[in-house]
């Protein structure tokens, strides 16, 4: 069995006959049970890709396979498969949040007795059980959102397609979305996501791609996007003992760069270290190995500041040159 529950051959997009190509050839697969970030910068062609993928905009060029079925000649199965959220929430205001699920669960031809359970599950899983009888109109936007995600899911779909889903969220439901996304992870559900906030994505996301002027720059697992861009990281050490001597052997040690002691005062005993490490995850392994072995007492080891910003400032860098 193929383990791609979503690929893309040579995608292209042209929205007018002579005008620039939105898209431009684009290769995409996606494991199945990814939870994948798309990523790219406003224009960059996310929203074109996903609206493609969701059977709802015809390519100009390429293919595309959604379970092992062709978009192209068999949109009526894809819809099936496939459950979307725009990046825009079109709601009925006059429903009540029941009605609006069962309302797109007609859409999907399911029976009434599906319906009636169906609507109350989903509800519950989006935490919005309580609400049922409440206009959509006078839901939060946190609320609507979730009620936009559970839209997309009331036919019960193998792949989501989320287009910016925390867009103008506010930070605690950005955390309630991001919790529901990786409960739906769990579930065995495929979920593309887009965002140009890379934080977003980084904290949650197995796999991700990379789009810049509609060209794929980068797609696969985090690690090998980081082999490939060669990237190093930044790291912050909390050093319990003998901090010459940490700083000695960190300055000493192979693509390390610059070390600097973050907290003030001269205890020679304990002190907050940053240092520019170039290099994988074995390197950084290396690095406090090599501290411990030589008496140096590590309280913390942690990277700081976005890996995932790092490697697309790179790999889109590369791109341009």
């Amino acid at each position: 069995m193929n383990d791609f529950i979503v690929e893309t051959h040579n995608l292209s997009k042209r929205y007018k006959r002579r005008g620039p190509l939105a898209l431009d050839n684009l290769n995409l697969q996606v494991g199945r049970g990814a939870l994948f970030g798309f990523i790219g910068p406003n224009g960059a062609g996310k929203t074109t890709t996903l609206r493609m993928l969701a059977g709802l905009l015809e390519p100009s060029a390429g293919e595309i396979t959604i379970a092992g079925r062709s978009v192209r000649k068999e949109p009526r199965a894809i819809h099936r498969h496939v459950g979307y959220m725009p990046d825009f929430f079109g709601v009925y205001h006059e429903m009540t949040a029941w009605e609006y699920l069962d309302f797109f669960a007609r859409c999907h031809d399911l029976p009434a007795d599906r319906r009636r359970t169906i609507v109350p599950e989903l509800l519950e899983l989006v935490n919005l059980a309580e609400k049922r009888d409440e206009d959509v109109g006078h839901l939060s936007r946190g609320m609507q959102q979730r009620l936009c995600l559970a839209r997309a899911l009331v036919h019960d779909p193998q792949v989501l397609l989320l287009d910016e889903p925390a867009s103008g969220l506010d930070p605690r439901a950005r955390v309630e979305m991001r919790e529901l996304l990786r409960e739906l992870s769990a579930m065995g559900k495929t979920i593309i996501l887009s965002s140009h906030i890379l934080s977003e994505l980084a904290e949650m996301c197995n796999e991700v791609g990379i789009i810049e002027r509609g060209r794929m720059v980068a797609n696969g697992s985090l690690a090998s996007l980081r082999q490939r861009a060669q990237a190093g990281r930044m790291l912050r050490l909390h050093v319990l003992s003998d901090v010459a001597k940490a700083t000695a052997l960190l300055a000493d040690f192979a693509g390390v760069a610059d070390v600097i002691r973050l907290n003030g005062g001269h205890d020679p005993t304990e002190a907050w270290l940053e240092t520019y490490l170039t290099g994988d995850d074995r390197s950084a392994s290396d690095l406090l190995a090599h501290l411990v072995q030589n008496g140096v007492a590590i309280a913390e080891f942690r990277q700081v500041g976005n890996e995932l910003e790092e490697l697309f400032l790179q790999l889109t860098q590369d791109e341009a040159v």
